[in-house]
């Protein structure tokens, strides 16, 4: 038998920025609207360091139509939430959640005949 010493306890840090519960309901707020509607049927969440990103869907293997993009460095600046379209074009940024998700929101406005 062996005499090693033992190794030390390294507390689990998780350094990866996520959304949180509050951010989450307009989000799926706005994402249920869309898929009631039949234009969205997908989404994604990735958590990374940094930046947290929501990617809605057209359809399961397709690339996300949009990206809402929570970066907590650009809080102080133009504002930690963007959503993103497709072509990688910023629609909207700022430092209000719900007004950020405005720009989605017209998008399901249509004139119905």
């Amino acid at each position: 038998m062996t005499d090693q010493s033992p190794i030390p306890f390294k507390p689990y840090r998780d350094d990866r920025v996520s959304f949180h519960r509050t951010e989450m309901a307009p989000i799926l707020t706005v994402y249920g609207r869309f898929v009631a509607a039949g234009e969205w049927r997908d989404y994604g969440i990735s958590a990374l360091r940094d930046v947290a990103v929501f990617s809605v869907f057209r359809r399961t293997a397709e690339n996300p139509v949009y990206r809402i993009e929570k970066r907590p460095k650009l809080r102080l600046k133009q504002g930690q939430y963007a959503v993103v379209g497709m072509d990688g074009q910023v629609l909207k940024r700022g430092h209000d959640l719900r007004q950020v998700l405005s720009v989605l929101e017209r998008k399901l406005i249509r004139i119905v005949d």
